[in-house]
């Protein structure tokens, strides 16, 4: 008697072909690939575009709306701000209303890369765009309900 459990290549095959988290990942890595390469004649990746961007208010927000907008924890967001922070992009400092709590900001280094990476990013974007033949209101309407 055999213990080994036999699962169906036909099975493979069904969740490859029709896995909704396998396609929207591939096609994630895909889009992260496409910006972090177009953004790297600024020195940014994706996700610190995004970071940036998510910065890019009239008050210094804290962190943890900061974290749920990009849906990460809070440890996550303190690790991918490091380098941010060293490269002189953002400062982080002490609320003055909740000591316990940070504030983030953009430096105005980390305006103005933001603002050279804009132009990419319009760029790149429509590309995107093009390619879903006018379904990225749709896409983006599915994506949120997911979410």
């Amino acid at each position: 008697m055999s213990n080994a459990i036999d699962l169906p290549y036909a099975t493979t095959l069904l969740v490859r072909d029709t896995c909704l988290c396998l396609h929207v990942q591939r096609a994630a890595r895909a889009l992260a690939r496409r910006f972090d390469e177009a953004l790297r004649p600024v020195g940014l990746t994706n996700g610190q575009f995004s970071l940036l961007m998510s910065l890019n208010r009239p008050e210094p927000p804290p962190m943890g709306p900061v974290a749920n907008l990009l849906a990460m924890d809070q440890t996550t967001l303190t690790a991918a701000l490091k380098p941010l922070e060293r490269r002189g992009w953002v400062a982080i400092t002490r609320n003055p209303k909740d000591g316990r709590g940070r504030l983030l900001a953009l430096t105005l280094a980390g305006k103005a890369v933001l603002a050279a990476a804009v132009p990419i990013w319009e760029a790149t974007h429509a590309e995107v765009e093009a390619k879903l033949g006018g379904n990225a209101n749709d896409l983006r309407g599915e994506l949120l309900a997911l979410s």
